[in-house]
């Protein structure tokens, strides 16, 4: 699809028209057809990844950031590991016509509150080719019809996926506008997109703060924004640094180029001169790059860590993406607590400790989508929460909150089943 055919109402009508088509398939019918994309991306393995290797190479002639390079990046085991979501997404129950409630009114007739598809979701989001075979995923096992627009960076790896997308769909009679991609880097259609209030019934965004703002700013349709991970960790004064050393060099190093790895770590001071010089020999075969406050620099300077710089006001509550952790002492629970408060961006916190009232006061005060204790925040993800792959980690509290999945890709509707009543 090229910028000079795309017209964006004809893809929201057709977007609309394939979601009524949507709801009429059985669920075993929409398992079906997922393990068939699943079998397509197999089979467009070469495809897909030669596409791929030119958005690389041209990422990194743009001078992309490590992180966002990382996010672009498919191999084979990559691409197998989504193909195999996409498996894991029809193991799961259909959440689709679950009762959510049911009661007998006083007259006798039954009320019952179902969940139902949303419609037509738009997800607009950047340099993750997975997400175009995540959501698309997701979305039909739900039965919603669903508009892609990927990045620029991403734009030869979306269209071949979403090739193989559109040749599972076809070969099983079903439309191939359930899922359509805007395959141009025209941000005007983004735009137009935003305002298709006739045809899209949510938009998700997954990106960075810029993106989020312009999707607010200009949207006509309820937008759910995911994807910018504040997150911080607190090592309480009740503590076994045995145990909590390799949680938070897990939270920072398994895989430091998305939105759940920690970013900044909050140390009581009465633990600081015992757990720094630790976690600063456990950092170092990672090169992790430190920006200390003025009290816990010193701790680590002493443990002569090559890689340490004085920290800035920006250095907290910034999403670093990369191997770079900031780091603050602090005098108690009150205090890391109130710096969460101001720096977080309400994805995932956590707590190290053995007090448990402590536990409770950090899992009841911290207003994130997911809270830990004694865990690392590189849990929060929807295939580790057992809801298999996930559309963005919402960090909204409405419609709704955390790894979305399945659920929330639906709404309900109220189903009242009488015998001729008529109301008095």
């Amino acid at each position: 699809m090229t910028e000079s055919v795309i017209d964006m109402h004809t893809l929201g009508r057709q977007a609309r028209q394939a979601a009524r088509e949507l709801a009429r398939l059985t669920s075993d019918e929409k398992n079906t057809l997922l393990h068939a994309i699943a079998a397509s991306l197999r089979r467009h393995q070469g495809a897909i990844l030669a596409a791929n290797a030119q958005d690389y190479a041209a990422a990194q002639a743009a001078g992309l950031t490590g992180a966002m390079l990382d996010r672009l990046y498919l191999d084979a085991d990559r691409l197998e590991a989504i193909a195999a979501d996409v498996q894991n997404v029809a193991k799961l129950a259909n959440p689709v016509g679950q009762v959510i409630d049911e009661r007998q009114m006083y007259n006798g007739m039954k009320l019952t509150r179902r969940r139902t598809p949303l419609g037509v979701v738009g997800v607009i989001y950047e340099a993750r080719p997975n997400v175009t075979v995540d959501v698309a995923a997701l979305c039909l096992k739900t039965g919603n019809a669903v508009i892609l627009r990927g990045g620029k960076e991403t734009m030869a790896s979306n269209i071949a996926l979403a090739e193989a997308l559109r040749e599972a769909l076809i070969s099983l009679g079903v439309t191939p506008h359930a899922v359509q991609l805007i395959a141009s880097p025209d941000r005007d259609l983004v735009r137009q997109m935003l305002r298709l209030d006739s045809y899209i019934d949510m938009i998700i965004t997954r990106g960075g703060a810029g993106l989020h703002q312009f999707c607010k700013e200009h949207s006509l349709i309820p937008v759910i924004t995911g994807g910018i991970g504040v997150c911080h960790m607190f090592a309480d004064s009740f503590l076994d640094l045995d145990v909590a050393i390799p949680v938070i060099v897990n939270a920072k190093v398994q895989r430091p180029t998305v939105c759940n790895a920690l970013d900044t770590l909050l140390v009581h001071h009465s633990v600081a001169p015992d757990l720094i010089p630790l976690l600063a020999e456990a950092l170092l075969p990672y090169q992790v790059e430190i920006r200390a406050d003025v009290l816990a620099y010193p701790y680590f300077a002493a443990a002569a860590y090559p890689k340490l710089l004085h920290s800035t006001h920006e250095d907290f509550g910034t999403e670093f993406l990369d191997l770079i952790l900031s780091v603050r002492v602090v005098e108690d629970l009150d205090e890391a607590l109130e710096h969460i408060a101001d720096y977080s961006s309400g994805h995932s916190d956590a707590i190290l400790t053995l007090k448990t009232s402590h536990a409770e006061r950090f899992m009841n005060e911290v207003d994130s989508a997911a809270v830990y204790v004694n865990a690392s925040t590189r849990f929060t993800d929807g295939a580790q929460f057992g809801l298999g792959a996930e559309v963005a980690v919402s960090t909204q509290k409405l419609h709704a909150r955390g790894p979305m999945a399945l659920e929330g890709l639906t709404t309900y509707k109220w189903v009242g089943e009488g015998r001729w009543h008529v109301r008095p």
